[in-house]
């Protein structure tokens, strides 16, 4: 019992047309995800123009901007007055922002500027949100500069049409890149974040890219609706809304939705070798980004202004994709009925092998079962190189995964995932026959299909339909009598449905997690494979055949075995170790490739991790790093891995070391205010010219409280252990300078052990300090690019 589930003549042929409709499909797909064209500032004053944002853009986002720093107080300044310019009704929120993970709390004094346009006949509030401040480590031009400057000009863009039916209020938060400080700050004490609406954030996670509707909040189906109806050129699909509700990852619309708003989240994520970095400028913006994400929100912004908002509730989500450049949707009421439809198709299609005797029971549950061997393979490859390569250039783990020109690899993931999967059918082949690995990777699919409709229903379109459509394709190319050419388009349906989904959802995981979780975009390449798996079998001959006819008397009825004898007498080992010899030198070819196209330099440049770290008690200083493999440059500073001179609570993790002069500093401050019962309150100050304090405690802490005085308080309870270093830290982004009262729990014990750091930003104020070269820049630990200043203090008894 072993057969195909249908033949052409003329394979060969059909196999090579096969392969060049996917890749057909697969290059459209990719250029229907485009971005969009910027308009110049000669466009009609009614459109979004990406070069009128730019101007804006040049006059805040030039420099780094961190919450607390002269620079953001300098941009807060510019994005007021340009809001009033406009003609909004705008304010200065001054406030305190907090944020806790595991075994650690974040507060920051932050300045949310927050400008209203009052409706004519209002329904509700149409909240636009971005973030003006930017990591220390760049100016943040693209995160969250360019949203920001889009907010500007879409207000200009508005305000050439007649007024809107509902109140818009735009929001430029303070302090997000240290913990969304001011969103959180905006829905706790300011009436216009209780009060609710329909959000539209902005964010980035590179330079470039199509603005992606990435995340909504539940019940979305009417603002899909509305999403793709109103935007020229909607990206994005439901997929990725299932998988940012899984992932840890917060952006300003976490505790905004969690306020009460619903809501839309945009972000582009191209490029994101450059994310929170010195590259993270003007001269690195994509203008076609800036471009698509103005346009939405103009766009958007019209349809809400002047929609009923009260009409946008649901209790239903849809999914919703592009394919081949139009956007599909439907409710999630289909999701199941789909699912099921696809199992029983797939089910369906066995049924009728079986009874063609095509497979066998057994066979077809072998072939099912084993092709988790390619698909954990595809994985483990992926990693496996990602250590190969760090292995080889160590700057690669500082990254994060997230190179400058990765193509290269990620094409040899490609193709070290085809191998996986051809492989697997090609040893089994013979052994269980093409029909029953054909239906066992179509259950892959289904299974896959109907588990997503249960945990992640928006994205179980990705495995449904292509089960769904590959398994009808296949029964329909079975049962005609009609021409080759129309039964080899019908099994074409399911692999041309994998073609438009899975490898541009795979792009979009390698562009978002980069390679370091390369075995996340190469599982859904191995599901790719398994869903067009059947075209290999165009490319080979029967495998049934033991015999080739004799030359001299007949030919072949097979042009694959007229052309290649040899395969059809041992078809198993002539194909798969050339197969697999051109799979290997393929990948290495690409390996090396990316080696060289991916190298160091002024315009790709490597991250190195640089502080420095003095302890005001013993005024003793060092440098510290956190590279694995330090660069020239940073190896100047330091020399070994001795942490035993770092002050007590400061080192996390594995660290570089090396002496430094001590500076002119009197450092930071902690006076107990009070010590009884497992709560302790403390007035700390941060030191002269320092934005940022940080706390670390040899005890764990349950709740803090962070005052500064007349801009407020605020509190957080915090779980858990900080990795690495002390159990718990807590931290003050742009602290005044009168310094901030904390109090805390923690338990009773006979000995707390304090460790206070003043932080400030830059380090050419450490003499003999030698500004990095070109090819290099600051890494995204948050100590880099610091000058730390720690004092010690043993808290014992009541005070």
């Amino acid at each position: 019992m072993i057969g195909k589930l249908f033949d052409v003549p003329r394979r060969l042929p059909a196999g090579l047309a096969a392969l060049l409709t996917l890749m057909a499909v697969i290059m459209l797909s990719a250029m229907a995800d485009s971005t969009m064209q910027p308009l110049p500032a000669s466009a009609p004053s009614a459109r979004f123009s990406a070069e009128r944002a730019l101007a804006h853009l040049k006059e805040f986002a030039a420099e780094p901007r961190p919450i607390g720093s002269p620079a953001s107080g300098r941009a807060r300044d510019y994005l007021a007055r340009q809001l009033r310019a406009a003609g909004l009704q705008v304010e200065i929120q001054r406030s305190v922002g907090a944020w806790s993970s595991a075994g650690l709390a974040a507060f920051g004094q932050v300045d949310n500027i927050v400008g209203r346009l009052p409706g004519t006949g209002s329904t509700g509030t149409v909240l636009i949100a971005a973030h003006y401040d930017s990591a220390a480590m760049g100016p943040g031009a693209s995160d969250d500069g360019a949203a920001v400057a889009a907010m500007i000009e879409t207000v200009r863009a508005l305000r050439t049409g007649p007024g809107m039916r509902n109140d818009i209020v735009l929001l430029m938060s303070d302090g997000e890149e240290d913990g969304v400080l001011g969103a959180e700050a905006f829905v706790r004490d300011h009436p216009l974040g209780k009060a609710g609406g329909v959000l539209l954030n902005w964010e980035a996670r590179g330079v470039s890219g199509p603005s992606l509707m990435f995340e909504t909040t539940a019940g979305n189906s009417h603002l899909v609706e509305t999403f793709v109806n109103a935007v020229p050129a909607p990206r994005g699909h439901s997929a990725m809304v299932e998988v940012y509700r899984l992932l840890p990852n917060n952006t300003d619309f976490t505790p905004l939705t969690k306020a009460g708003f619903t809501g839309m989240n945009f972000a582009y994520i191209q490029r994101s070798s450059l994310y929170h970095t010195a590259g993270d400028s003007i001269a690195n913006l994509n203008r076609g980004s800036l471009q698509h994400h103005g346009t939405n929100m103009l766009a958007l912004t019209r349809a809400l202004g002047d929609a009923d908002l009260r009409t946008l509730t649901s209790d239903q989500d849809v999914t919703y994709f592009r394919a081949l450049g139009t956007m599909i949707t439907y409710p999630d009421r289909l999701v199941w009925p789909l699912a099921v439809l696809a199992l029983l198709a797939v089910a369906g299609l066995a049924v009728l092998a079986r009874i063609r005797r095509l497979l066998s029971l057994p066979r077809l549950i072998a072939a099912a079962v084993s092709a988790v061997v390619p698909l954990v393979l595809s994985v483990a490859l992926a990693q496996g190189l990602w250590e190969l390569l760090v292995a080889w250039r160590p700057a690669y783990d500082l990254m994060g995964g997230l190179l400058h020109r990765p193509r290269p690899y990620q094409a040899a993931i490609a193709v070290l995932c085809a191998l996986a999967v051809l492989g697997w059918y090609l040893v089994l082949r013979r052994r269980l026959g093409p029909a029953a690995l054909t239906v066992g990777a179509l259950t892959w699919l289904a299974g896959l299909g109907v588990l997503c409709a249960q945990v992640a229903p928006g994205a179980s379109f990705l495995f449904a339909l292509p089960a769904l459509l590959g398994a009808l394709g296949c029964l329909a190319a079975a049962l005609s009598r009609g021409p080759a050419w129309a039964r080899a388009a019908a099994a074409l349906l399911g692999p041309v449905t994998a073609a438009m989904l899975l490898p541009s959802l795979a792009g979009d995981v390698f562009d978002g997690m980069g390679l370091a979780l390369g075995g996340v975009s190469a599982l859904i390449l191995a599901l790719f494979g398994l869903a067009v798996v059947q075209i290999a079998e165009l490319f080979l001959p029967d495998s049934a055949t033991r015999r080739l006819p004799d030359p001299a008397t007949q030919l072949p009825p097979d042009p694959a075995a007229r052309l290649l004898p040899e395969l059809a007498i041992r078809p198993k080992r002539a194909v798969l170790l050339p197969v697999s010899l051109a799979a290997l030198l393929l990948t290495t070819g690409l390996i090396a490739t990316g080696l060289v196209a991916d190298d160091f330099d002024a315009s790709q440049p490597q991250r190195t991790h640089l502080a420095y770290v003095m302890n005001a008690d013993t005024r003793t200083a060092h440098w510290v790093s956190a590279d694995t493999d330090p660069p020239q440059w940073t190896r100047q500073y330091v020399t070994g891995h001795d942490t035993t001179t770092l002050p007590t609570g400061y080192a996390r993790g594995t660290l570089w070391t090396g002496p430094a002069p001590a500076i002119a500093a009197d450092g930071p401050r902690a006076t107990v205010l009070a010590h009884r019962e497992g709560t302790l309150k403390l007035h700390v100050t941060a030191g002269k010219g320092a934005r940022s304090l940080t706390l670390r405690l040899d005890q764990p802490i349950s709740h803090t409280t962070a005052s500064a005085g007349r801009f407020g308080s605020a509190s957080v309870p915090v779980t858990g252990t900080r990795a690495g270093t002390w159990p718990s830290e807590i931290r003050f982004r742009g602290i005044p300078a009168q310094g901030v009262q904390i109090t805390l729990r923690v338990p009773e014990a006979d000995r707390i052990r304090l460790t206070v750091i003043g932080e400030t930003d830059g380090l050419t104020a450490v003499p003999g300090f030698v500004p990095r070269p070109p090819h290099l820049v600051a890494a995204t630990r948050e100590d880099g690019g610091l000058i730390a200043v720690t004092r010690g203090y043993t808290l014992t008894g009541d005070a």
